[in-house]
């Protein structure tokens, strides 16, 4: 497994098909792979979502990667909830 950069605001690494996937997601063009590509590059690459957040060097530097891995968390979420069922247990405390 690959050790975190120590200097979160760097950009991570990446491949000219990271690059090219995520404009064509963006364009509304991107291919099945392309998407997931794109996606997976977003969640593990730009936002670190599943590194370790704590940068033992600085809070400051923890508390930008643990931003940036929020997002990624975010995204995650809205892949995996099931939201059918989120509506449904609203609706029904509301009733």
């Amino acid at each position: 497994m690959k050790k975190p950069d120590a200097s979160p605001w760097k950009p991570p690494a990446y491949e000219d098909a990271d690059a090219y996937a995520i404009r064509a997601l963006q364009s509304g063009n991107a291919t099945p792979d392309q998407q997931q590509r794109a996606l997976d590059y977003i969640i593990n690459g730009l936002a670190g979502t599943y590194d370790l957040s704590y940068r033992p060097s600085s809070d400051r530097d923890t508390t930008f990667a643990e931003g940036r891995r929020f997002v990624g968390l975010q995204i995650v979420k809205f892949l995996k909830v099931d939201f059918k069922r989120v509506k449904e247990a609203k609706e029904q405390s509301n009733a």
